[in-house]
């Protein structure tokens, strides 16, 4: 216990988790003396490990992260034999992240079961109970006879079993969709009969059409699932996100279930979860590249995405329009628009930062350009 004394006096001068982690890492029967020595060497790496006062942080992140992302590749991953699981990789995935795009290019997650449901048989089951199905692909042909007026549908035997689903059942989604039609099933086939005159045969392949996208089964988004095993446990890769339906499901862990989608996560966990995902995404694609980029360049621009509550992107309509200063928002992309408004709003630029200092060829107020001496002539 008089380590923990010891180790409680610094509450001041070091951060709560390394005090924490200091406690959990030293043995109990441990001398003060060592306890003290240790606890002074840490206190004095910290010290070490902070920034200066006055260091470009900002222009260090920037090379830091710039200069490996020139040695990307650009490539897209690929499940062999199945189109949908692409991953986008590289420098590709990056910008998107960056640019905090709404639309990505491969949404995907990573679904976790609770330990109880971690069985293949449950995963398989759970996989074919999370994956959008839709008519469509139930159906082995259909065929339209104008004469009757009919549109028979047959229904592929094999899948129906897979799905535990029959004809019969199915004809209750149609309800709504098949307004003006009666329908006849059997457990392999549906018949849709047309009411109305004989002339309206648009009718019957508007029909045809709208059915087959009739989502019969499954969670809307998640277009392919693929259950994998890691180390001990199963997990199941989706093609397609639905974060806010696959973390209502019972099987699911909430904790360790993600998505690659940012906005998504934004609008599902909100703001804090979403700075996190922008660091563990970047960290992901930096670590596959095999680069090695401090983490703490991928939190800062973490941060200042999401330092106004609101997630905005790397780009001219999010951060970048929040600068205060005119020079250096012209600075970036569209100078004419920017300097146009200014002049007409009257705006007073302070040149507190670096772009506009560099710009009317000044020292930009870092490292020694910080403090401005004043000598005393005598």
């Amino acid at each position: 216990m008089k380590s923990d004394e010891i180790i409680d006096s610094y509450a001041e001068q070091l951060s709560p988790l390394l005090l924490q982690e200091i406690k959990g890492a030293l043995p109990g029967t441990i001398s003060k003396e060592k306890a003290d020595l240790i606890v002074e060497r840490v206190k004095a790496i910290f010290a070490g490990a902070k920034v200066n006062a006055g260091e470009c942080v900002g222009l260090v992140s920037a090379e830091s992260i710039g200069e490996p992302g020139t040695q990307m590749t650009l490539n897209t991953f690929h499940f062999a034999g199945v189109s949908e699981m692409n991953v986008t990789t590289g420098l590709p995935r990056i910008i998107e992240i960056f640019d905090a795009r709404k639309e990505i290019k491969t949404p995907m997650m990573e679904v976790y079961l609770k330990d109880s449901y971690n069985t293949l048989e449950h995963v398989k089951k759970f996989a074919a109970k999370i994956k959008e199905t839709i008519f469509g692909e139930l159906v082995e042909e259909y065929s339209l006879n104008i004469f009757d007026q009919t549109l028979t549908i047959k229904l592929n035997p094999a899948l129906l079993e897979d799905y535990s689903l029959s004809g019969k059942e199915l004809v209750k989604l149609f309800k709504l969709k098949a307004k003006g039609f009666t329908m006849d099933a059997t457990d392999t086939e549906i018949k849709f009969i047309h009411k109305g005159k004989s002339e309206e045969l648009k009718e019957l392949y508007h029909l045809k059409e709208k059915i087959r996208e009739v989502k019969m089964r499954g969670i809307k988004g998640i277009k392919q699932v693929l259950p994998v095993k890691r180390g001990e446990e199963y997990i199941v890769l989706t093609a397609g996100t639905n974060l806010k339906e696959v973390l209502s499901l019972e099987e699911v862990d909430g904790s360790r279930t993600f998505c690659n989608d940012v906005h998504e996560i934004y609008s599902v966990l909100g703001i804090e979860a979403a700075r996190q995902a922008i660091m563990n995404e970047v960290y992901r694609v930096i670590e596959a590249q095999g680069l090695n980029i401090d983490i703490r360049h991928v939190m800062l621009v973490a941060d200042i995405m999401c330092a106004s509550g609101i997630m905005k992107g790397v780009t001219r309509y999010g951060v970048v329009s929040e600068k205060a200063s005119v020079l250096a928002r012209a600075s970036f992309e569209t100078p004419i628009k920017h300097l146009i408004n200014a002049a007409l709003e009257g705006e007073v630029d302070h040149l507190t930062s670096v772009v506009e200092n560099v710009m009317i060829n000044q020292p930009v107020p870092l490292g020694t350009g910080l403090p401005s001496l004043i000598t005393k002539m005598k």
